[in-house]
């Protein structure tokens, strides 16, 4: 970052300017810097991330009293929200491929569920169908994706975490896919963190 004074001809600039610098403020002091295009890279692991954190904010609002306010001490310990703290929790528990949970500390003591995993391949897309095998507990599924059978979950693997009220059976659609076989696993997500592995490695070919 560089500092400026009377930035382009003037006594204070912002935005950009041919597409090569940014004029911006901060902690009231000019500044230039060159211009960063955003990029979205969908590699596996930042596909995996980006699914556990959608699942999270789609999941705080609707958490009870009583679980949301079991993150309230841990956020004061480390001076930031309640929110924040759970999915900050909880994004560790995933990147060391353990289920996030709805209160802290993850209890981990629910019975671990199975789950009916249905392929239909159909054109660029695979229908991912899922039925659980009891209601009780049961807070979201994550679905795993490889072009090699897949013998041990990974959460660089998990291509989507979808929401699940335990009643109902589920599906998803994985698209856009290149003509190929893909291999899909799904897990169960406790809402107390316990680990499952619902089924068995199954495959598809998408045309």
């Amino acid at each position: 970052m560089v500092k400026v004074l009377g930035p382009a001809m003037s006594m204070e600039a912002s935005g950009q300017i041919g597409g090569v610098l940014v004029f911006s403020r901060w902690k009231g002091r000019p500044y230039a810097r060159s211009l960063v295009k955003p990029s979205n890279p969908k590699n596996p692991a930042q596909v995996g991330i980006r699914s556990m954190l959608k699942f999270l904010s789609q999941a705080w609002k609707p958490l009870a009293d009583e679980p949301k306010a079991t993150w309230v001490l841990l956020a004061k310990d480390t001076n930031i929200s309640p929110f924040n703290a759970y999915v900050a929790y909880n994004v560790r528990r995933w990147r060391e491929n353990r289920n996030p949970a709805q209160s802290y500390p993850a209890a981990e003591a629910s019975t671990a569920l199975t789950v009916t995993q249905a392929l239909t391949a159909g054109q660029r897309n695979i229908l991912v169908g899922l039925t659980p095998s009891g209601a009780t507990g049961i807070w979201g599924f994550v679905i795993f994706r490889s072009a090699a059978s897949i013998t041990d979950i990974n959460w660089n693997l998990a291509i989507a975490v979808i929401p699940a009220d335990g009643a109902n059976a589920v599906s998803y659609t994985d698209a856009p896919l290149a003509a190929g076989t893909y291999h899909y696993r799904s897990a169960v997500i406790m809402t107390d963190g316990k680990v499952t592995v619902g089924c068995t490695d199954a495959n598809a070919t998408a045309t």
